[in-house]
């Protein structure tokens, strides 16, 4: 009898086993797809910011001073409650310096 009783808990046992794999294998590709998009998000930011800084160029033939000019001037809108957007102008005929990290 008590193998009787073996046998038929084996497939509980299993579907158990398959479901907890199939939630961790769930739980890793959410982690990995949102770091992904992060990552897309925060360099898609730096690409805005930097086109709008030569656009700012093109029209006024410098480089904006900071990241408030481009806001005011450019229209510019850059998550900052999910990123850190650091802007280092050096001189106004030269390209800035954009960084994007995740706050």
């Amino acid at each position: 009898m008590y193998s009787d009783k073996k046998r038929a808990a084996w497939p509980l046992v299993m579907a158990v086993i398959v479901l907890l794999c199939a939630l961790l294998g769930l739980s890793a590709f959410r982690k990995l797809s949102s770091a992904d998009i992060t990552e897309e998000s925060a360099a898609a930011i730096r690409e805005a910011v930097e086109r709008s800084a030569k656009q700012c160029y093109v029209v006024e033939g410098v480089y904006p001073p900071n990241l408030a000019y481009l806001k005011d001037n450019y229209g510019l809108q850059v998550n900052e409650r999910d990123f850190y957007v650091t802007y280092e102008a050096f001189a106004s005929n030269l390209p800035p310096t954009v960084r994007v990290t995740v706050r």
